[in-house]
C-alpha cells in the first residue's frame, strides 16, 4: 500500500512531470554553458572566496535541496507536504517553471557579453536597458527564482520551500553588490535608471 504522505509527491512527479522538467532545466544549462563562452573579458571581480562562499554554496546547497528526495528519509520534515494532492498545481509547477527558464534565456540573449555569472564588470561594459531589462534590473534572477519555485511547487515537499528562500537570499545579497558596482560605473545614469525600474518583480520589488 502506498504511504499516504507521498500521495502527492507521486502525483506531481510522475515521468512525464519529471521528464519535462529535468528537460527544462537541461536547456537552460545548456544555453547558459555555450553562451558563456562569448562573455567579455573582466576588469573587476570578486574574490574566489567570496564567490564560493556568498553565492555558488548556496546555489550547490538549493539544488541539493530540490533533488531525489531519497537523500532526505533521515530527515522526514523535509519531506513533510504543503500543498494539497492535485495535479493541476503539477501543471501549475511546470508552467512557472518554464516561464522562469524563458525569461531567463531571454534576459540571458539581450544581456550578450556583458553577462557573468559572478559579480563582476566587464571591459567595455554596457548598461543594457532593453528587452526585459526596461523594467527589471535583474531578469535572469527572477528567471531563476521561477524555474525553483515551480520545481517547489511539483515536488510539494518543505525541502523545495527551503532552497527557494536560500536562492532568494543569496540573488538578493549578490544583486545589491551588483548595484553597487554598477552605480559606481555609470553614475547618474544607473541612478535614474534605477529610479524607474524594480530589481525582482515589476510594480513591488
Amino acid at each position: 500500500m502506498r504511504d499516504p504522505a507521498q500521495a502527492g509527491y507521486a502525483c506531481r512527479m510522475t515521468p512525464p512531470f519529471e521528464i519535462a522538467l529535468k528537460s527544462g532545466w537541461a536547456v537552460l544549462l545548456g544555453y547558459w554553458t555555450v553562451s558563456g563562452l562569448r562573455a567579455k573579458r573582466a576588469s573587476r571581480a570578486q574574490s574566489r572566496g567570496a564567490e564560493w562562499l556568498k553565492y555558488w554554496l548556496p546555489l550547490g546547497l538549493a539544488c541539493v535541496l530540490i533533488g531525489p528526495g531519497h537523500w532526505f528519509e533521515s530527515l522526514p520534515w523535509l519531506k513533510r507536504h504543503f500543498l494539497p494532492e492535485s495535479s493541476i498545481l503539477a501543471w501549475a509547477g511546470l508552467i512557472v517553471a518554464y516561464a522562469g527558464f524563458a525569461l531567463a534565456i531571454w534576459s540571458r540573449a539581450v544581456l550578450g557579453r556583458n553577462w557573468s555569472a559572478v559579480v563582476q564588470l566587464k571591459q567595455d561594459h554596457e548598461l543594457i536597458e532593453s528587452g526585459p531589462y526596461r523594467r527589471l534590473r535583474h531578469p535572469i534572477y527572477t528567471g531563476l527564482l521561477l524555474g525553483f519555485i515551480g520545481t517547489a511547487l511539483m515536488i510539494d515537499e518543505l525541502r523545495g520551500l527551503l532552497a527557494v528562500a536560500i536562492v532568494f537570499v543569496s540573488f538578493w545579497r549578490k544583486l545589491k553588490l551588483e548595484e553597487r558596482w554598477l552605480q559606481e560605473l555609470f553614475g547618474e545614469h544607473y541612478v535614474r535608471y534605477r529610479q524607474r525600474t524594480r530589481a525582482l518583480i515589476p510594480g513591488l520589488l
